[in-house]
Parts: structure tokens; sequence; C-alpha cells
């Protein structure tokens, strides 16, 4: 794959739907997914990788069955590996994942939420 600049603006353009991730780049093994959020996800946990949530516009929450965190544009929080954790956001959130390419949006939890991998835009 060549490498490109990529404007994030432009490629949330391209998907309304939320709780879909998008794949906009590859680093080595690792993909940058887009999503849009709004409302509960499924509790899941991926045993296998840590999950990074970045905000890029909105606000939204991570339920963790210990604690809650609280995020807002410009934060980021890395969910370790193993960890059981609900994501949630009351108005549509825009986030960034990055992750192992192949890492299912639900881990071991198949759900109508689980999605497609390797869905690019």
């Amino acid at each position: 794959m060549r490498s490109k600049k990529i404007n994030i603006k432009e490629k949330f353009l391209k998907f309304s739907e939320h709780w879909s991730p998008k794949v906009i780049a590859e680093l080595n093994d690792y993909q940058f997914k887009l999503a849009r959020i709004k409302g509960e996800f499924v509790w899941h946990k991926h045993d296998e990788t840590d999950e990074v949530f970045i905000v890029i516009e909105g606000k939204m929450k991570i339920e963790l069955r210990e604690k809650m965190i609280e995020l807002k544009e410009g934060e980021m929080y890395v969910v370790p590996k193993g960890t059981d954790h609900r994501p949630y956001a009351e108005d549509e959130c825009k986030i960034m994942l990055v992750e192992p390419r192949g890492v299912v949006n639900t881990g071991g939890s198949i759900s109508e939420l689980t999605q497609d991998n390797d869905v690019w835009i």
C-alpha cells in the first residue's frame, strides 16, 4: 500500500452508521479505524490485545466492571487486554480505534453489533 495523506474529517463524511468501524490506514499489522458511536454498545473484551479509544469529536464513556472512564474531544484511553468494557455515548461521538488487523469489534461476544473486518473507506 502506498503512503498518502489522510484527512480524518473527510473520511467521517463518507459514512453515517453507528458502531461500524471503518479502516483508514495500516501501520505494520495495526489498523486505524474510525467509528461514529451513539447509545450503548455490548459488554465485551479482547483477550489477545489492548484497545485504544481516541475521541476525535464529542464525548463518550467506557464502562468497566469496577469504574467509569469519561472521555472528551482530544482524550484517549487504553483498555487493557482481557478487560470487560462497554463503550457508550449519549450523543453521537466520533472516535478512532487502533488495533491489530483482524480484531472483531465485539471481541468474543457475537451480537447484532458485530461488524465485518477490513471495511475500508
